[in-house]
């Protein structure tokens, strides 16, 4: 019977997106776990493709935020400066949800992600979408996630770029600044503030630096240089560490900006033609 019913809902899926036509598409079911429906929306540029493809992730702290901003607004977490350019620059692009801590330990928002890149993979091309050609946005513990993908992608989890807004790629360069865990990470992993051999395990088991190798999809990074939530180093850092590993990395550095994107343009107009500059060039 759960077979029957996972074709059907296979079924059900394929259908309704063989319709989706241009435009936008809210809350399509991308797969189940543990008794959650996982969603995501999607973007489908006019005219007759294939368009490259955007998988957006969605920051707040691995705990909060939302795909297409409800109870995000205006706030830290607010994506919303990534859907314009990208429809206006005619990319296919899913904003993701995924399930949050506490409710949901370690590594289930991980593995979503991972199930959200299968899907997309398998159902581009229905909304004019090129399964080839794939980039995966991240912003703070969203560019976590989005990251840490990138680095452990392989076979139908690999995209062909990475792009990290302030992204957290190095959990243990944060712990002396913040007195050991904070309370996101506490939640995630379900673990005590002060450190200890096990917790420092599952950060750097957890952490993109630590997975860096030659072979790589490109990444860009964006940051600003007065983040005072996710330090600016760490991208520099990252950046490095990608590039001795032969992998190609830009840095954008926005700055005076603080972590939120909402204001990144004040403090740098025109970065976001930066951006998809970079994407046109990394996706032809």
């Amino acid at each position: 019977m759960s077979r029957l019913t996972s074709l059907f809902a296979c079924l059900c899926l394929f259908t309704a997106a063989r319709a989706a036509g241009p435009g936008f598409h809210a809350d399509l079911a991308y797969g189940a776990a543990a008794g959650v429906s996982l969603k995501l929306d999607a973007s489908v540029p006019e005219g007759d493709g294939p368009f490259p493809v955007a998988i957006l992730v969605h920051g707040g702290g691995w705990n909060s935020g939302d795909k297409a901003n409800v109870g995000s607004e205006g706030r830290g977490a607010d994506i919303s400066p990534w859907f314009a350019p990208l429809t206006a620059a005619k990319f296919t692009w899913f904003s993701i949800n995924y399930r949050m801590a506490p409710a949901h330990r370690w590594p289930a928002c991980f593995e979503d992600v991972q199930t959200a890149i299968r899907w997309v993979k398998a159902h581009a091309a229905e909304f004019k979408g090129d399964p080839n050609r794939i980039a995966i946005f991240g912003h703070s513990a969203g560019g976590h996630l989005a990251t840490l993908a990138g680095v452990l992608g392989a076979g139908d989890t690999r995209v062909q770029a990475v792009v990290g807004y302030a992204p957290v790629t190095d959990f243990e360069f944060e712990l002396p600044a913040r007195g050991g865990l904070g309370k996101a990470l506490q939640d995630l992993h379900n673990q005590p503030k002060e450190p200890n051999p096990a917790s420092l395990a599952i950060l750097r088991g957890t952490a993109a630096i630590n997975h860096v190798q030659p072979g790589l999809p490109p990444f860009l990074l964006l940051h600003g240089d007065a983040d005072k939530t996710v330090p600016y180093q760490t991208s520099l850092n990252f950046q490095a560490k990608l590039r001795a590993n032969g992998v190609p990395c830009e840095l954008i550095t926005i700055p005076g900006a603080p972590h939120g994107l909402l204001t990144w343009d004040k403090f740098l107009p025109g970065y976001q033609d930066k951006l998809i500059a970079w994407l046109r060039e990394t996706l032809k």
